[in-house]
């Protein structure tokens, strides 16, 4: 069962991101894909947003990762990894360099959103999401939520 949603503007995919922040927890990995442009980072912002993180949430392209601690006067409930696999995929081996990012040692506490890591980083859980945004030429952008395994489609008829 994969969920489509359209939105109309970067505003609306942050807002979008809040809403999903709403059934995530710690130990759910969500892998983003799509075009350079698309909203990934829109929608982690909104992410984090929703889980009450500290930090603005930028694209970590340059730094590969970046942790954003729970503010509890936000009412910050679970930590937020935002990993940036774009430039990883060079290596003979990219998922020896996931392996030096330490992912795995805080799956288990975190939220943590993968840019570009298909392929890469689906062994951290047995169950994960995957979104794909592609964004229209009227700059609408189409989310694919697509669960793979655990409890994610039962989460995802929860969103409203």
């Amino acid at each position: 069962m994969t969920v489509v949603v359209e939105l109309k503007t970067v505003d609306d995919t942050r807002e979008f991101g809040r809403r999903l922040a709403r059934v995530l927890h710690a130990g759910d990995l969500l892998l983003l894909s799509g075009p350079l442009g698309a909203g990934k980072t829109a929608l982690t912002q909104g992410i984090g947003a929703g889980l009450g993180v500290r930090g603005d949430i930028t694209s970590p392209t340059f730094v590969i990762a970046r942790v954003h601690r729970p503010d509890p006067a936000r009412g910050g409930r679970v930590t937020l990894v935002h990993a940036d696999a774009y430039r990883l995929g060079d290596a003979a081996d990219p998922r020896a360099e996931i392996d030096d990012l330490d992912l795995d040692a805080s799956v288990d506490e975190a939220v943590t959103v993968v840019e570009w890591g298909e392929g890469m980083v689906e062994q951290l859980v047995d169950a994960h999401l995957r979104v794909r945004i592609d964004r229209r030429e009227d700059d609408t952008r189409v989310v694919a939520l697509e669960p793979i395994g655990g409890d994610w489609a039962e989460r995802l008829a929860a969103l409203d």
